[in-house]
């Protein structure tokens, strides 16, 4: 016996039941009972109960197969058959009670792996009995469907072909055994993860299998050494099979090193939540604006959206695989959060913690006059890149109206120099551009009063230390006109896009559309914005 089938996710229909929407009217003893489902276990699904409805698939349970009618009445009266063998008399008979509820269900035992049955129901007042309901039908699978895994570029044993923060193609290909005398549900999906994968063919980690069983996923490998990756396979009738994937992926002898870039792909990234408050990283030489990654909103400190963050990130201190690290701000926040990029950007790691100002402990110099003892007067970030001879990142702050440099990200930010007295930076946007081809740093700022874009040069000195002299005046070197706050509500930069040497600005629009620029100049839209 063939038949056709829809696929069924099981967890869909447990809600639809509980909400009522696949009852029918209610039925009187004198009346056929209206047909709620079959169930396994808690895996409650529709009951294919006419003739042009395909049969509904049961899944493996320890507890057999539950049916269950819709009955106003004292009970109701099932029985069922093989479709499969034939056999003309039920292989089950029972009946159940309603117990003051409108439906009476009962669970049957027994039934054959691979097997279809059909059933239908009775209402039951006392001993009278309704006309039987319309013919259901369901077929078991309780066999679970088996994975494995290959990958040419990291072979579970031998050597693998690709680093760690390089993608890899794994090869997914499942089985569906088909039980004797019978049929099976055969594979819904593909549910792959490197810690927990789920069982929800419904999720971006999951992939449809092709004609032959397999299915091909892309994935960066976020860690050298011993990897685990666990892929489950899901069939029709919800059951699952599960393998781990054990490789090791080398760490890259020639990792690409460039200040701005957080996956690691040696291009400096541009960081801004999606609508959704998700955390979009997009490479400043992209020609629109896909994300390379996405990171969820649940990841954010607070759990619930990127979007009220400000993130600095230039620069990481002393580990691999030299992507940049994260500071994270919200303004009036007494911490900064702090993210150790171990992973390439994915933040599988969570975050380091809360970095909390050190100067003025016993182990370090005491603080400027002035300077907060946390960081709830920090209205603004930026990440100037190293400053002190080595690959840490510095913090360009805005609190009070002046400006402070932040070095020893390592050890809680212990040196701070206030650089401004004017108190007259409020006003103003800060943008950290990164050094040009000579290593000279620079601060960008717009007027948000004019619109001005004004750019101080910070110079790197024969020492190595860098002048910031040039800051003292906010309302010096402007260089563009322009930038209102209304046009462009984000302005910001990642270093040079264009390989010309010299830092570019990048802007978001009021309508959420990304515009690069030459420096800051020769505007080029991007796209809309995710």
């Amino acid at each position: 016996m063939t038949l056709s089938r829809a696929r069924r996710l099981g967890g869909v229909v447990v809600a639809a039941l509980a909400a009522g929407l696949l009852t029918g009217p209610a039925a009187s003893a004198d009346s056929a009972p209206a047909v709620v489902g079959t169930a396994q276990g808690a895996d409650r699904i529709t009951a294919a109960c006419d003739p042009t409805m395909d049969p509904a698939w049961i899944g493996r349970s320890g507890t057999g197969t539950d049916l269950v009618a819709k009955v106003t009445g004292t009970g109701a009266r099932f029985s069922v058959w093989d479709v499969t063998t034939g056999a003309e008399d039920p292989v089950f008979t029972g009946e159940a009670q309603t117990y003051g509820t409108p439906q009476a269900g009962l669970s049957v035992p027994g039934l054959l792996d691979g097997h279809s049955y059909a059933w239908h129901a009775w209402a039951l007042q006392g001993a009278q009995a309704s006309a039987p309901s319309a013919d259901c039908h369901f077929t078991v699978d309780a066999t679970a469907p088996t994975v494995t895994v290959a990958s040419t570029d990291f072979p579970a044993s031998g050597t693998a072909t690709k680093y760690a923060g390089q993608k890899g193609t794994f090869v997914l290909k499942g089985a569906d055994a088909v039980p004797a005398g019978g049929e099976a549900s055969g594979i819904a999906c593909f549910r792959y993860a490197w810690m927990y994968a789920g069982t929800d063919c419904n999720s971006p980690e999951a992939v449809e299998p092709d004609a032959d069983g397999t299915a091909k996923i892309d994935l960066k490998v976020l860690q050298w050494g011993s990897n685990n990756l666990v892929v489950n396979v899901i069939d029709n009738a919800g059951n699952v099979g599960r393998t781990t994937y054990t490789f090791s992926a080398p760490s890259n002898p020639n990792a690409p090193k460039t200040l701005g870039d957080v996956d690691g792909d040696g291009v400096a990234d541009i960081l801004l939540p999606d609508a959704q408050g998700n955390l979009q990283y997009i490479g400043v030489n992209a020609t629109d604006t896909t994300p390379n990654a996405v990171i969820a909103a649940n990841l954010a400190p607070s759990g619930q959206s990127w979007a009220p963050y400000q993130v600095a990130h230039r620069g990481w201190d002393y580990h691999a695989p030299s992507s940049d690290d994260l500071f994270i701000h919200k303004p009036g926040d007494a911490s900064l959060t702090v993210y150790r990029n171990f992973d390439y950007g994915a933040m599988t790691k969570g975050f380091t913690g809360s970095s909390n100002r050190v100067c003025g402990s016993p182990f370090h110099s005491s603080c400027p006059a002035g300077f907060a003892a946390d960081w709830s007067k920090t209205d603004q970030l930026v990440a100037l890149g190293p400053v002190a001879g080595d690959t840490s990142p510095s913090l360009l702050t805005l609190e009070g109206g002046n400006l402070w440099l932040l070095n020893g990200a390592a050890s809680g930010f212990n040196k701070v120099t206030k650089l401004t007295t004017s108190g007259g930076w409020s006003g103003y946007d800060l943008v950290a551009p990164g050094p040009d081809a000579a290593g000279n740093l620079a601060l960008w700022a717009r007027d948000r009063a004019t619109g001005e874009l004004h750019a101080y040069p910070v110079p790197k000195k024969a020492d190595g230390t860098f002048d910031f002299s040039a800051l003292a005046d906010p309302k010096a070197d402007v260089v563009a006109t322009g930038f209102t706050v209304d046009k462009y509500p984000t302005l910001g930069s990642s270093g040079d896009a264009d390989g010309d040497g010299k830092p570019d600005l990048w802007a978001v629009t009021a309508d959420r559309h990304l515009v690069y620029y030459s420096g800051w100049s020769d505007p080029s839209g991007a796209g809309a914005l995710k």
